[in-house]
């Protein structure tokens, strides 16, 4: 299949936004030459005609719409509809200011969602649609969720706050506070699609807007509040004071109206006023609003705004408030939330209210905080004992660092948020630094207990060890404030930084921190820090996918070094055994071994991996007459581990879509992936694990001659999670040329790997790589049920403890299973429950219940060998299981007891 060239700008990554200083397209494009266009359909030029399209964007449209045609086999929509898509994309690959979106909407009587969608079934070949717009879509469909979301919040917001009977003055100002909270973002915020900036941004326009309400529009609430806060000046009358004029000017901000705003809107006081006294203030001077009691003209700010909405010349915000179709979507139901029957319930249950886009942000912000709560920005006296402890004081150079980190992180995060928003870098800083000094007490804590030593020296006075750590603390406050998102798949076009996202991995970035480095903590991090909720652990896991997908093959990445100096004494990492399935991965490492690896010699064969050598022993000395080896690295050992499994695994989602009629062939393209990761390493610089995974699954099936197209995979591959069009549309052919996957496959995959690849047609084919596990998560979640062996359905869940955002559970709320004839009291099951909830699940407990459970000499995560719940192998049963069975048998016997000596008592009766 012959390479699609693309346009050698499409490979650029660049904003939506035309830097373009025109207010409307009417005055900027000339009028378009029907004179130059005959040949074209005569309803497209009408299209262009009513879009003020110029000739360029014309000829470039109309060159993507036969494109499409040749591609698809029938047209997925109206005709007018596709010419509108494919101006679309000819305005942002020509970089030129024509309509703007809401108008394009308009013309062709599509919504957003409906339009985006559009272009993505147009994207049926690799070069219909390029990177760059591919940029600007997902920039655009992000700006409108974060829109959408802010509206339906402030609907909800202004119902509790303005009184029902005041409609026609009521609409007007819900108007004005809108059209203002647009002209804010747009103006305050570089990076428009933060949620939670943005909210808190609107919860300052709505404090504005109160404070000038009359009162007979405010629900009582306000009314008493603004009551309260403007009785004071009528004690300010006195003899001789004549600059009255000054003091009706309202104060810079009213502290207890904005504490009422956030209580109800549960957010952070203290955040939404630095968003105030810096972004918004900064605003209301360049309004020349500070010193008012009016409000604002209606007229004056849909003027502004629409300045910047032809610049931006993205969708009208202004039209939530009309309900215009252009912006409605379908209702969606909200996010799952737990919940308990609606019937019977009890008058004391407390529901949780459903999860919008708003309240679960404030949620997570809320939580994080309550449970950082006790936690300081300095170390802790345990944590200064640590550090004395050591042959070398790291304390000085562990402040210093925060501090220089600090302030780092602070001015980048006003470069990629707003200069006015360098406070709210330093909050969130500060943070991070709560659950960065938390969690290193927390490892410590469990290695002093797994090596029986309290000299931490060596990892305490390692500054990666310590960047990587302050990093992943501070990627958990990010998340937690932003949403669990990523940046295009883990790296920017081209190599382009994109400074306003402040995305995985935007943190590595900030602190020139290798990805290799920061994957080494990911999972000591989860393990050590058991409050992280669900999503944050998940969010973390996938940044670890995407280290060992792409970002840690980046140029200047240490694993190449690594991976040379390894090469030289044998293979990097030989593929696992065949084993059990849906197995964790079985490793002892914590991030002390990683970051003080190497810890042990070398060899053709690894040892096994429930080897336990502490991180603090030295390598052996080599034999008499035995050659020195290097040290062997465990963070290399363990990243390769881990690369295998995750790489098998999406071979196995893409290959059961595709190939399942043909079994045959799965062992043998992994093999041939396999051996590319092992051997040919090389070909993963500046490049993703994907690409190499389509390229192996097609070569194979060419030497095998089982019809599969690139472009079959490509639309296979678009249905799999956590994948983005960059991956096979923008492939590294040679240093700065960026091209297809066709074209990787074609001039570097195949040319490379070509001798290895014809292997597999002779009748001697290579010798098939071991399958690996399939992997499951090793981050385990406490609350989680466990599966009791053997059975399809049965569960046993740990008791939950109640937190504060936990609804009072009842008799109603918890089942209660009574097992056996006569089990005992009620703290039996506590005692059953303290056993499967332990979260090291290293608690060696009987059900005679006569002693407290007594923790293991050492700590084990998931050694191999164990069961989950306590100490049996894998080929015997779970005493837990065991003891549950013999309850159960104890049981029936007694029933089948009972029912034979009532049958020979109804025989001896006359």
């Amino acid at each position: 299949m012959p390479p699609k060239k693309r346009n050698s700008g499409a490979a650029q990554n660049k904003e939506m936004k035309p830097s373009i200083k025109n207010a409307s397209p009417d005055k900027e494009n000339p009028d378009l030459s029907i004179e130059k266009h005959q040949e074209k359909d005569a309803d497209f030029m009408t299209l262009c005609q009513s879009l003020q399209v110029i000739d360029a964007v014309c000829d470039r449209a109309w060159t993507i719409w036969k494109a499409v045609q040749a591609s698809v086999d029938k047209v997925l929509d109206t005709q007018k509809r596709l010419w509108a898509a494919c101006l679309f994309v000819a305005v942002i690959d020509l970089e030129v200011a024509s309509f703007t979106f809401t108008q394009i909407l308009k013309a062709v009587d599509l919504n957003v969602k409906q339009f985006l969608g559009l272009l993505k079934k147009m994207d049926v070949n690799l070069d219909t649609i390029s990177t760059k717009v591919n940029s600007a879509v997902t920039r655009l469909e992000k700006k409108y969720d974060v829109s959408r979301a802010l509206y339906q919040r402030f609907e909800k917001t202004c119902s509790k706050i303005y009184a029902e009977d005041s409609e026609a003055k009521g609409k007007e100002i819900l108007r004005s506070c809108w059209t203002m909270f647009l002209l804010a973002k747009g103006r305050a915020l570089q990076m428009e699609d933060d949620l939670v900036i943005s909210f808190h941004l609107m919860v300052c326009v709505l404090e504005f807007f109160i404070r000038r309400c009359p009162p007979s529009l405010l629900q009582p609430l306000y009314q008493s509040v603004i009551s309260t806060a403007q009785s004071p000046p009528t004690r300010t009358s006195r003899r001789n004071q004549s600059k009255a004029k000054p003091r009706q000017a309202p104060p810079e901000v009213d502290v207890q109206l904005l504490e009422t705003l956030c209580k109800e809107n549960d957010c952070s006081v203290e955040e939404v006023k630095s968003v105030y006294q810096t972004s918004f203030s900064a605003f209301l001077d360049s309004m020349s609003l500070s010193g008012t009691r009016d409000l604002p003209q209606a007229t004056d700010l849909s003027k502004q705004y629409e300045e910047l909405y032809f610049k931006s010349r993205d969708f009208d915000s202004r039209l939530f408030l009309d309900n215009d179709e252009t912006l409605l979507t379908p209702k969606v139901e909200p996010m799952p939330v737990e919940r308990t029957p609606r019937k019977n319930l009890p008058e004391d249950v407390v529901l949780i209210p459903p999860q919008t886009p708003v309240r679960a942000a404030m949620n997570s912000i809320a939580q994080l905080r309550v449970d950082l709560i006790t936690s300081g920005d300095q170390p802790s006296s345990n944590l200064a004992v640590y550090f004395k402890n050591c042959t070398v004081d790291p304390t000085e150079e562990v402040l210093q660092r925060v501090e220089s980190l600090g302030l780092l992180f602070s001015q980048r995060f006003g470069q990629a948020v707003g200069p006015r928003c360098v406070g709210l870098g330093k909050q969130r800083f500060t943070l991070g630094i709560r659950l960065y000094y938390r969690v290193m007490e927390s490892m410590l804590k469990s290695e002093e207990k797994r090596l029986s030593v309290q000299n931490f020296s060596k990892l305490l006075n390692d500054s990666t060890f310590h960047t990587s750590l302050l990093a992943c603390a501070l990627e958990v406050v990010m998340a937690t404030y932003g949403g669990s998102t990523f940046k295009n798949g883990g790296y920017s076009n081209g190599g382009v930084p994109v400074e306003t996202d402040l995305c995985f991995p935007w943190i590595l970035d900030v602190f020139q921190l290798t990805a290799f480095d920061f994957y080494k903590v990911i999972e000591s991090f989860i393990k050590a820090e058991p409050s992280l909720s669900k999503d944050i652990v998940k969010h973390l896991e996938r940044c670890e996918h995407l280290i060992m997908e792409t970002i840690a093959w980046r140029e200047d990445s240490p694993l190449f070094e690594l991976l040379k100096r390894t090469r030289e004494e044998g293979p990097v990492e030989q593929a696992e055994p065949p084993a059990t399935l849906n197995q964790p991965l079985q490793h002892n490492h914590t991030a002390a071994d990683l970051y003080l690896s190497p810890v042990r010699p070398s060899s053709r064969t690894l040892p096994a991996p429930e080897s336990t050598a502490p991180p603090s022993s030295q390598p052996s000395a080599p034999a008499p007459h035995q050659t020195p080896r290097h040290p062997k690295s465990n963070s290399l050992s363990l990243f390769y581990k881990k690369l295998y499994r995750l790489a098998y695994m999406r071979l196995k989602m893409l290959y059961t879509q595709l190939l399942t009629s043909h079994p045959e062939l799965e062992p043998i393209m992994w093999t041939l992936f396999q051996h590319t990761l092992q051997n040919e390493y090389e070909l993963m610089r500046d490049r993703h694990l994907d690409q190499l995974m389509m390229s192996a699954m097609y070569a194979i099936c060419k030497v095998k001659n089982v019809d599969l197209r690139f472009k079959t995979i490509v639309t296979a591959y678009k249905n799999m999670p956590n994948t983005n069009q960059e991956t096979f549309k923008h492939v590294l052919i040679r240093e700065g040329q960026y091209d297809s996957i066709i074209v990787f496959y074609n001039l570097v995959f195949m040319q490379k790997l070509k001798t290895n690849i014809l292997q597999y047609a002779s009748p001697r084919p290579p010798t098939l790589s071991p399958i690996p596990h399939i992997p499951r998560s090793p981050y385990k979640f406490p609350n989680s049920p466990l599966r009791v062996p053997g059975s399809n359905n049965v569960y046993i869940s740990p008791m939950k403890s109640p937190t504060r955002m936990s609804p009072v559970m009842t008799p109603r709320t918890r089942i209660l299973v009574s097992i056996g004839e006569s089990f005992g009291t009620s703290d039996k099951f506590q005692k059953i429950n303290a056993m499967v909830n332990s979260s090291d699940r290293s608690l060696k407990r009987s059900l005679d219940m006569s002693s407290a459970p007594k923790p293991l000499k050492r700590l084990r995560f998931d050694v191999e060998g164990q069961d989950e719940a306590d100490e049996s192998k894998p080929g015997e049963e779970s005493r837990l299981i065991q003891k549950l069975a013999e309850i159960g048998s104890t049981r029936t016997r007694m029933q089948e007891q009972k029912m034979k000596d009532d049958a020979e008592s109804e025989k001896d009766k006359p």
